[in-house]
């Protein structure tokens, strides 16, 4: 079956350029366009896409309010956040609202295909080194996290096994799970497990909800 795509950008040349490589794949078709944000909620609702491709930058409801909306209402929806580093400064904040990952405005074209297919597989770390580099840049706006536990940490990493709690605090340092796999000596499949031990024991949807967790914890910081 078709991975089904919807472009949110308010640009419409960048849409035709994202539409051309999207339906040049048998795998991925473009279901609709919205320019804004409101646009973006109101199709997705309509059209049920598997992913939608979301700008940061929209007239009327931005592209973060929209990930919101569309992650509370459309839960089957998954977005990929477009942003620049140089401009987008409070992108990081789509990841907060829900989206499942972000691409930059210049990846490749391949890279962009991939993104697409692996966030609709249920997987949400697009670029390991890119989510690195995100969190270098943006974490400091992160809330410097709430210990409440008896040793001081938050309570909700009480709920992991050491070897839990170094794979979270692996991914939240931007490493895919064959990094961490060679960084403890394990096999990938056996990183994968402990990966989903660790959204399920917190309750989270995807990867990237576990890094933002990790910074907002204080399990991790920026730099």
């Amino acid at each position: 079956m078709s991975v089904r795509v919807l472009l949110a950008d308010d640009q419409a040349l960048l849409r035709m350029g994202f539409r051309m490589v999207l339906e040049a794949e048998d795998d991925l078709e473009v279901v609709g366009e919205a320019a804004d944000g409101d646009a973006a909620v109101r199709m997705t609702a309509a059209l049920s896409p598997d992913v939608v491709l979301m700008d940061v930058r929209m007239p009327g409801t931005n592209g973060l309010d929209a990930t919101a909306r569309i992650v509370a209402e459309q839960p089957a929806s998954k977005v990929l956040i477009l942003t620049t580093f140089d401009v987008d400064e409070y992108a990081f904040a789509g990841l907060r609202a829900g989206a499942s990952g972000f691409l930059l405005k210049d990846t490749r074209p391949a890279d962009l295909v991939q993104a697409i297919r692996t966030v609709a597989a249920g997987d949400a770390v697009v670029s390991p080194r890119v989510t690195r580099r995100m969190l270098e840049l943006f974490g400091r706006h992160l809330p410097a996290g709430r210990p409440g536990g008896p040793d001081g940490r938050d309570p909700r990493l009480g709920r992991l096994t050491a070897r839990e709690l170094e794979v979270l605090t692996l991914l939240a340092e931007g490493l895919s799970n064959g990094e961490i796999a060679e960084r403890l000596s394990v096999s990938e499949t056996t990183v994968k497990t402990h990966v989903g031990n660790v959204l399920s024991k917190l309750e989270l949807r995807d990867r990237v909800q576990a890094v933002v967790l990790a910074y907002e914890t204080g399990l991790v910081r920026p730099g």
